[in-house]
Protein backbone atom coordinates (compact mmCIF):
# COMPACT_ATOMS: atom_id res chain seq x y z
CA UNK A 1 0.00 0.00 0.00
CA UNK A 2 1.67 3.29 -1.04
CA UNK A 3 0.19 6.52 1.18
CA UNK A 4 -0.07 9.55 -1.32
CA UNK A 5 -0.91 13.12 -0.81
CA UNK A 6 -3.48 13.16 -3.84
CA UNK A 7 -4.79 10.79 -6.12
CA UNK A 8 -6.03 11.94 -9.26
CA UNK A 9 -8.37 9.93 -11.26
CA UNK A 10 -7.61 10.16 -15.25
CA UNK A 11 -5.05 11.07 -16.99
CA UNK A 12 -6.32 14.34 -19.19
CA UNK A 13 -5.79 17.31 -19.52
CA UNK A 14 -7.74 18.56 -16.16
CA UNK A 15 -6.02 15.65 -14.24
CA UNK A 16 -2.82 16.38 -15.30
CA UNK A 17 -3.45 20.33 -14.37
CA UNK A 18 -4.93 19.43 -11.09
CA UNK A 19 -1.93 17.10 -10.69
CA UNK A 20 0.80 19.81 -11.56
CA UNK A 21 -1.30 23.34 -9.73
CA UNK A 22 -1.04 20.75 -6.43
CA UNK A 23 2.88 20.32 -6.62
CA UNK A 24 3.31 24.03 -8.03
CA UNK A 25 1.19 25.00 -4.40
CA UNK A 26 3.78 22.09 -1.93
CA UNK A 27 6.57 21.45 -3.80
CA UNK A 28 7.89 17.50 -2.51
CA UNK A 29 3.91 16.51 -2.13
CA UNK A 30 3.32 12.61 -3.35
CA UNK A 31 1.18 13.06 -6.16
CA UNK A 32 -0.44 9.91 -8.48
CA UNK A 33 -2.16 10.34 -11.62
CA UNK A 34 -4.40 7.05 -12.13
CA UNK A 35 -5.32 6.09 -15.96
CA UNK A 36 -6.82 3.10 -16.83
CA UNK A 37 -5.47 3.00 -19.95
CA UNK A 38 -1.47 2.67 -21.20
CA UNK A 39 -2.02 6.14 -22.78
CA UNK A 40 -1.99 9.48 -21.26
CA UNK A 41 -3.23 12.88 -22.93
CA UNK A 42 -5.39 10.87 -25.37
CA UNK A 43 -7.60 13.90 -25.98
CA UNK A 44 -5.11 16.22 -26.01
CA UNK A 45 -3.18 14.46 -29.05
CA UNK A 46 -5.75 14.27 -31.58
CA UNK A 47 -7.43 17.55 -31.13
CA UNK A 48 -7.96 20.51 -33.56
CA UNK A 49 -6.91 17.80 -36.04
CA UNK A 50 -3.28 16.41 -33.98
CA UNK A 51 -2.57 20.43 -33.38
CA UNK A 52 -4.09 20.88 -30.04
CA UNK A 53 -6.39 23.74 -29.72
CA UNK A 54 -5.35 24.98 -26.00
CA UNK A 55 -7.67 27.87 -25.26
CA UNK A 56 -9.71 30.70 -27.03
CA UNK A 57 -8.85 34.43 -27.83
CA UNK A 58 -11.46 35.55 -25.27
CA UNK A 59 -9.95 37.41 -22.09
CA UNK A 60 -13.41 39.10 -20.66
CA UNK A 61 -14.71 36.25 -17.93
CA UNK A 62 -18.74 36.61 -18.14
CA UNK A 63 -17.74 36.64 -21.95
CA UNK A 64 -15.53 33.72 -22.53
CA UNK A 65 -18.67 31.56 -20.53
CA UNK A 66 -21.22 32.43 -22.78
CA UNK A 67 -19.52 29.68 -25.40
CA UNK A 68 -20.53 27.12 -23.26
CA UNK A 69 -24.55 25.48 -23.32
CA UNK A 70 -23.98 23.75 -19.74
CA UNK A 71 -22.13 25.57 -16.81
CA UNK A 72 -22.01 29.27 -18.60
CA UNK A 73 -23.09 30.94 -14.81
CA UNK A 74 -20.77 28.05 -12.66
CA UNK A 75 -17.86 29.14 -14.64
CA UNK A 76 -17.97 33.09 -14.21
CA UNK A 77 -15.99 32.74 -10.91
CA UNK A 78 -13.39 30.63 -11.85
CA UNK A 79 -12.86 32.55 -15.03
CA UNK A 80 -12.05 35.27 -13.13
CA UNK A 81 -9.26 33.32 -10.98
CA UNK A 82 -7.74 31.33 -13.97
CA UNK A 83 -8.81 32.05 -17.75
CA UNK A 84 -7.16 32.15 -21.02
CA UNK A 85 -4.84 34.54 -20.15
CA UNK A 86 -3.47 32.71 -16.98
CA UNK A 87 -3.34 29.61 -19.49
CA UNK A 88 -1.59 31.63 -21.97
CA UNK A 89 1.14 32.76 -19.52
CA UNK A 90 1.61 29.32 -17.71
CA UNK A 91 2.12 27.48 -20.94
CA UNK A 92 5.08 30.70 -21.92
CA UNK A 93 6.77 30.28 -18.37
CA UNK A 94 7.30 26.55 -19.68
CA UNK A 95 8.38 27.47 -22.96
CA UNK A 96 5.50 26.86 -24.87
CA UNK A 97 3.86 30.13 -27.09
CA UNK A 98 0.80 30.43 -28.76
CA UNK A 99 -0.61 32.26 -31.73
CA UNK A 100 -4.03 33.00 -32.77
CA UNK A 101 -5.86 32.13 -35.47
CA UNK A 102 -8.54 34.42 -37.75
CA UNK A 103 -11.18 32.35 -35.75
CA UNK A 104 -9.77 32.88 -32.23
CA UNK A 105 -8.38 29.45 -31.82
CA UNK A 106 -5.76 29.33 -30.16
CA UNK A 107 -2.68 26.70 -30.95
CA UNK A 108 1.02 26.06 -29.84
CA UNK A 109 3.19 27.66 -32.94
CA UNK A 110 4.42 24.31 -33.83
CA UNK A 111 0.94 23.36 -34.53
CA UNK A 112 1.39 19.97 -33.44
CA UNK A 113 -0.57 18.83 -30.22
CA UNK A 114 3.28 16.89 -28.79
CA UNK A 115 4.28 20.41 -27.89
CA UNK A 116 1.62 20.31 -25.88
CA UNK A 117 2.06 16.78 -24.01
CA UNK A 118 5.46 17.00 -23.55
CA UNK A 119 5.09 19.98 -21.61
CA UNK A 120 2.46 19.13 -19.56
CA UNK A 121 4.72 15.24 -18.75
CA UNK A 122 7.92 17.38 -18.15
CA UNK A 123 5.80 19.76 -15.51
CA UNK A 124 3.90 16.73 -13.97
CA UNK A 125 7.75 15.59 -13.61
CA UNK A 126 8.89 18.28 -12.26
CA UNK A 127 5.55 18.47 -9.80
CA UNK A 128 7.09 15.04 -8.57
CA UNK A 129 3.85 13.30 -9.84
CA UNK A 130 4.06 9.53 -10.82
CA UNK A 131 1.66 7.89 -13.22
CA UNK A 132 0.01 4.67 -13.13
CA UNK A 133 -0.76 3.09 -16.32
CA UNK A 134 -3.42 0.63 -16.89
CA UNK A 135 -5.00 1.12 -13.78
CA UNK A 136 -8.80 0.66 -13.26
CA UNK A 137 -10.32 1.91 -9.86
CA UNK A 138 -12.77 -0.07 -8.27
CA UNK A 139 -14.24 2.31 -5.72
CA UNK A 140 -13.80 5.05 -3.09
CA UNK A 141 -13.72 4.77 0.45
CA UNK A 142 -13.34 7.45 2.85
CA UNK A 143 -10.64 6.24 5.12
CA UNK A 144 -10.50 8.59 8.43
CA UNK A 145 -9.46 12.00 7.28
CA UNK A 146 -8.57 10.64 3.51
CA UNK A 147 -9.57 7.78 1.16
CA UNK A 148 -8.30 4.31 0.25
CA UNK A 149 -8.61 3.87 -3.51
CA UNK A 150 -9.57 0.28 -4.65
CA UNK A 151 -8.12 -1.66 -8.22
CA UNK A 152 -9.92 -3.75 -9.44
CA UNK A 153 -6.59 -5.35 -9.90
CA UNK A 154 -3.54 -5.27 -7.61
CA UNK A 155 -2.85 -3.10 -3.92
CA UNK A 156 -4.60 -0.49 -2.54
CA UNK A 157 -3.72 2.78 -2.61
CA UNK A 158 -4.61 5.70 0.35
CA UNK A 159 -4.30 9.42 -0.28
CA UNK A 160 -5.26 12.68 1.94
CA UNK A 161 -7.15 14.20 -1.23
CA UNK A 162 -8.70 12.64 -4.54
CA UNK A 163 -9.28 14.33 -7.50
CA UNK A 164 -11.85 12.96 -9.77
CA UNK A 165 -10.89 13.72 -13.58
CA UNK A 166 -12.02 10.52 -15.13
CA UNK A 167 -13.59 12.62 -18.41
CA UNK A 168 -17.18 12.22 -20.05
CA UNK A 169 -19.84 9.89 -17.73
CA UNK A 170 -20.55 8.26 -21.26
CA UNK A 171 -17.63 5.20 -20.10
CA UNK A 172 -19.35 5.01 -16.43
CA UNK A 173 -16.20 5.11 -14.45
CA UNK A 174 -17.72 8.64 -13.27
CA UNK A 175 -20.64 7.51 -12.18
CA UNK A 176 -19.86 4.60 -10.62
CA UNK A 177 -17.18 6.47 -8.53
CA UNK A 178 -19.58 8.74 -7.23
CA UNK A 179 -23.15 7.64 -7.22
CA UNK A 180 -22.58 5.47 -4.04
CA UNK A 181 -21.08 8.38 -2.42
CA UNK A 182 -24.29 10.65 -2.87
CA UNK A 183 -23.57 12.51 -5.97
CA UNK A 184 -26.19 13.12 -8.52
CA UNK A 185 -24.90 12.47 -12.12
CA UNK A 186 -26.73 14.13 -14.92
CA UNK A 187 -27.04 10.94 -18.21
CA UNK A 188 -24.59 11.45 -21.01
CA UNK A 189 -25.68 13.62 -24.47
CA UNK A 190 -23.34 13.83 -27.17
CA UNK A 191 -22.80 17.14 -27.63
CA UNK A 192 -20.61 17.88 -30.89
CA UNK A 193 -21.24 15.80 -33.54
CA UNK A 194 -22.27 16.32 -36.97
CA UNK A 195 -25.66 16.29 -38.77
CA UNK A 196 -26.46 13.01 -41.20
CA UNK A 197 -28.37 14.38 -44.18
CA UNK A 198 -29.41 12.86 -47.28
CA UNK A 199 -30.00 15.44 -49.91
CA UNK A 200 -29.43 15.83 -53.68
CA UNK A 201 -27.96 19.20 -52.77
CA UNK A 202 -25.31 17.80 -51.29
CA UNK A 203 -24.14 14.91 -53.37
CA UNK A 204 -21.22 14.34 -54.70
CA UNK A 205 -19.68 18.11 -52.62
CA UNK A 206 -17.88 15.88 -49.69
CA UNK A 207 -14.95 18.39 -48.80
CA UNK A 208 -16.76 21.76 -49.94
CA UNK A 209 -16.68 24.53 -47.15
CA UNK A 210 -18.72 27.29 -47.25
CA UNK A 211 -16.43 30.34 -45.09
CA UNK A 212 -19.29 31.90 -42.53
CA UNK A 213 -22.83 30.17 -42.39
CA UNK A 214 -25.92 30.57 -39.73
CA UNK A 215 -27.38 27.42 -39.42
CA UNK A 216 -30.58 26.81 -37.13
CA UNK A 217 -32.75 24.54 -35.64
CA UNK A 218 -36.22 26.87 -35.59
CA UNK A 219 -38.48 24.66 -33.55
CA UNK A 220 -35.79 24.65 -31.26
CA UNK A 221 -35.12 28.64 -31.56
CA UNK A 222 -31.53 27.34 -31.69
CA UNK A 223 -28.90 29.34 -34.41
CA UNK A 224 -25.13 29.40 -34.41
CA UNK A 225 -22.79 30.73 -37.09
CA UNK A 226 -19.41 29.28 -38.46
CA UNK A 227 -18.09 27.66 -40.66
CA UNK A 228 -20.04 24.44 -42.42
CA UNK A 229 -18.18 21.38 -44.57
CA UNK A 230 -20.15 19.54 -46.28
CA UNK A 231 -19.45 15.43 -46.12
CA UNK A 232 -20.14 12.61 -47.67
CA UNK A 233 -22.77 11.45 -44.80
CA UNK A 234 -24.20 15.73 -44.78
CA UNK A 235 -22.65 18.56 -42.48
CA UNK A 236 -20.28 19.47 -40.11
CA UNK A 237 -17.72 22.19 -39.37
CA UNK A 238 -17.49 24.67 -36.50
CA UNK A 239 -20.87 26.18 -37.25
CA UNK A 240 -23.04 22.65 -37.22
CA UNK A 241 -20.78 21.60 -33.97
CA UNK A 242 -22.21 24.52 -32.27
CA UNK A 243 -25.44 24.25 -33.18
CA UNK A 244 -25.17 20.49 -32.14
CA UNK A 245 -23.73 21.73 -28.34
CA UNK A 246 -26.74 23.89 -27.96
CA UNK A 247 -28.89 21.56 -29.02
CA UNK A 248 -27.40 18.46 -27.29
CA UNK A 249 -30.33 17.73 -24.80
CA UNK A 250 -32.83 18.36 -26.94
CA UNK A 251 -31.41 16.69 -30.05
CA UNK A 252 -30.97 14.17 -28.01
CA UNK A 253 -34.77 13.65 -26.85
CA UNK A 254 -35.95 13.82 -30.91
CA UNK A 255 -33.66 10.56 -31.75
CA UNK A 256 -31.42 13.18 -33.89
CA UNK A 257 -34.51 13.48 -36.62
CA UNK A 258 -35.15 17.20 -37.01
CA UNK A 259 -35.00 19.93 -39.67
CA UNK A 260 -32.26 22.37 -39.77
CA UNK A 261 -31.96 25.75 -42.02
CA UNK A 262 -29.27 26.77 -43.41
CA UNK A 263 -28.38 30.51 -44.33
CA UNK A 264 -24.68 30.15 -46.74
CA UNK A 265 -23.75 33.18 -46.68
CA UNK A 266 -24.91 34.02 -43.42
CA UNK A 267 -26.75 37.36 -44.91
CA UNK A 268 -30.32 39.21 -45.12
CA UNK A 269 -32.43 38.26 -47.97
CA UNK A 270 -32.29 42.13 -48.75
CA UNK A 271 -28.49 41.79 -48.76
CA UNK A 272 -28.42 39.11 -51.64
CA UNK A 273 -31.16 40.18 -53.51
CA UNK A 274 -29.07 43.42 -54.05
CA UNK A 275 -25.89 41.19 -54.27
CA UNK A 276 -28.00 39.47 -57.49
CA UNK A 277 -29.34 43.04 -58.98
CA UNK A 278 -26.24 44.69 -59.08
CA UNK A 279 -24.99 40.96 -61.08
CA UNK A 280 -27.48 41.59 -63.26
CA UNK A 281 -26.88 45.29 -64.25
CA UNK A 282 -23.45 44.75 -64.55
CA UNK A 283 -23.31 41.67 -66.26
CA UNK A 284 -26.83 40.78 -67.91
CA UNK A 285 -25.54 37.98 -70.75
CA UNK A 286 -23.44 35.95 -67.88
CA UNK A 287 -24.45 32.95 -66.99
CA UNK A 288 -26.31 32.53 -63.45
CA UNK A 289 -24.66 29.53 -63.29
CA UNK A 290 -20.95 31.20 -63.06
CA UNK A 291 -22.07 32.67 -59.71
CA UNK A 292 -21.73 36.01 -58.08
CA UNK A 293 -18.23 37.22 -57.29
CA UNK A 294 -19.67 39.22 -54.18
CA UNK A 295 -21.29 36.29 -52.91
CA UNK A 296 -18.25 34.01 -51.08
CA UNK A 297 -19.69 30.71 -51.67
CA UNK A 298 -17.92 27.48 -53.45
CA UNK A 299 -18.59 27.21 -57.19
CA UNK A 300 -19.82 23.63 -57.03
CA UNK A 301 -22.38 24.46 -54.51
CA UNK A 302 -23.72 27.52 -56.19
CA UNK A 303 -24.13 25.36 -59.14
CA UNK A 304 -25.95 23.01 -57.36
CA UNK A 305 -28.18 25.43 -56.00
CA UNK A 306 -28.76 27.21 -59.27
CA UNK A 307 -29.99 23.84 -60.62
CA UNK A 308 -32.60 23.12 -57.43
CA UNK A 309 -33.59 26.32 -58.29
CA UNK A 310 -35.05 24.79 -61.38
CA UNK A 311 -32.60 27.34 -63.62
CA UNK A 312 -31.25 26.36 -66.61
CA UNK A 313 -27.48 26.06 -67.08
CA UNK A 314 -28.27 28.94 -69.89
CA UNK A 315 -29.91 31.24 -68.25
CA UNK A 316 -28.04 34.55 -68.06
CA UNK A 317 -29.49 37.41 -65.14
CA UNK A 318 -31.05 39.41 -67.60
CA UNK A 319 -33.49 36.55 -68.82
CA UNK A 320 -33.96 35.25 -64.95
CA UNK A 321 -37.55 34.99 -64.33
CA UNK A 322 -38.52 36.52 -61.15
CA UNK A 323 -39.63 32.59 -60.05
CA UNK A 324 -36.45 31.53 -60.71
CA UNK A 325 -34.35 34.79 -58.93
CA UNK A 326 -37.12 34.33 -55.57
CA UNK A 327 -36.32 30.62 -55.59
CA UNK A 328 -32.55 30.72 -55.79
CA UNK A 329 -32.48 33.59 -52.94
CA UNK A 330 -34.69 31.01 -50.59
CA UNK A 331 -31.62 28.27 -51.36
CA UNK A 332 -28.85 30.75 -50.40
CA UNK A 333 -30.77 32.09 -47.50
CA UNK A 334 -33.32 29.33 -46.09
CA UNK A 335 -32.09 25.78 -47.49
CA UNK A 336 -34.10 22.99 -45.56
CA UNK A 337 -32.57 19.85 -44.55
CA UNK A 338 -33.55 16.89 -42.56
CA UNK A 339 -31.26 15.58 -40.49
CA UNK A 340 -31.86 11.63 -39.61
CA UNK A 341 -29.46 10.48 -36.61
CA UNK A 342 -25.55 11.84 -36.43
CA UNK A 343 -21.98 10.85 -37.04
CA UNK A 344 -19.27 12.04 -33.84
CA UNK A 345 -16.64 14.23 -34.73
CA UNK A 346 -13.99 11.84 -33.18
CA UNK A 347 -11.35 14.33 -32.56
CA UNK A 348 -13.59 16.78 -30.65
CA UNK A 349 -15.44 14.33 -28.80
CA UNK A 350 -17.71 16.10 -26.11
CA UNK A 351 -20.34 14.74 -23.86
CA UNK A 352 -22.93 16.90 -21.89
CA UNK A 353 -23.95 15.05 -18.51
CA UNK A 354 -22.20 14.91 -15.39
CA UNK A 355 -21.67 15.50 -12.09
CA UNK A 356 -24.72 18.02 -10.89
CA UNK A 357 -23.05 21.65 -10.62
CA UNK A 358 -25.23 22.12 -7.62
CA UNK A 359 -23.44 19.91 -5.79
CA UNK A 360 -19.86 21.23 -6.35
CA UNK A 361 -18.08 24.31 -4.59
CA UNK A 362 -16.87 26.42 -7.39
CA UNK A 363 -14.27 28.34 -5.51
CA UNK A 364 -12.81 25.10 -4.92
CA UNK A 365 -13.80 22.40 -7.04
CA UNK A 366 -14.67 20.04 -3.82
CA UNK A 367 -18.01 18.21 -3.14
CA UNK A 368 -20.24 20.02 -1.57
CA UNK A 369 -21.41 16.32 -0.09
CA UNK A 370 -17.55 15.04 0.42
CA UNK A 371 -14.91 16.47 2.13
CA UNK A 372 -11.75 16.26 0.06
CA UNK A 373 -13.03 15.12 -3.41
CA UNK A 374 -13.00 17.41 -5.73
CA UNK A 375 -13.84 17.35 -9.29
CA UNK A 376 -12.18 18.82 -12.76
CA UNK A 377 -12.81 18.74 -16.45
CA UNK A 378 -15.17 16.44 -18.35
CA UNK A 379 -16.26 15.01 -15.47
CA UNK A 380 -18.83 18.08 -14.31
CA UNK A 381 -21.82 19.14 -16.49
CA UNK A 382 -20.42 21.01 -18.31
CA UNK A 383 -19.14 21.45 -21.72
CA UNK A 384 -18.37 24.05 -24.55
CA UNK A 385 -18.78 24.95 -28.49
CA UNK A 386 -15.86 23.89 -30.50
CA UNK A 387 -12.54 26.20 -30.20
CA UNK A 388 -10.43 25.96 -27.21
CA UNK A 389 -13.11 25.78 -24.77
CA UNK A 390 -13.78 22.90 -23.57
CA UNK A 391 -9.56 22.83 -22.72
CA UNK A 392 -9.73 25.64 -20.90
CA UNK A 393 -12.47 24.26 -18.44
CA UNK A 394 -10.55 21.39 -18.02
CA UNK A 395 -7.42 23.91 -17.51
CA UNK A 396 -9.48 26.00 -15.14
CA UNK A 397 -11.10 23.47 -13.06
CA UNK A 398 -8.06 21.90 -12.78
CA UNK A 399 -5.93 24.52 -11.26
CA UNK A 400 -8.66 25.03 -9.30
CA UNK A 401 -8.76 21.98 -7.40
CA UNK A 402 -5.15 20.91 -7.31
CA UNK A 403 -4.49 24.04 -5.33
CA UNK A 404 -7.32 24.08 -3.24
CA UNK A 405 -6.80 20.42 -2.81
CA UNK A 406 -3.02 21.45 -1.85
CA UNK A 407 -4.66 24.37 0.45
CA UNK A 408 -7.24 22.15 2.71
CA UNK A 409 -4.07 19.48 3.40
CA UNK A 410 -1.27 21.80 4.44
CA UNK A 411 -2.60 25.25 5.23
CA UNK A 412 -6.33 24.31 6.33
CA UNK A 413 -7.97 27.26 7.96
Amino acid sequence: MSDFDLAVIGGGAAGFFGAIAFGEAHPGSRIVIIEKTNAVLGKVKISGGGRCNVTHACYEPKAFTKHYPRGEKSLIGPFHRWGATETIDWFASKGVKLKTEGDGRMFPTTDQSTTIIECLLEAATEAGVEIYYRCDVETLFADGDGWRVCFLEGADITAKAVLLASGGVRNGSGVRLTEHLGHKVIPAAPSLFTFKIRDPRLMDLSGVSSPMVKASIPELSLEAQGPCLITHWGLSGPGILKLSALGARALADRDYRFDVTINWLNRSRQEVEAALQKEREASPKKRVRSGVQSLDLPNRLWAQLVDFAEISKETTWSNLPKRGRLDLIEQLVASQFSVDGKSMNKEEFVTAGGINLREVNFKTMESKIVPRLYFAGEVLDIDGITGGFNFQAAWTTGRIAGESAAAAIFDPC
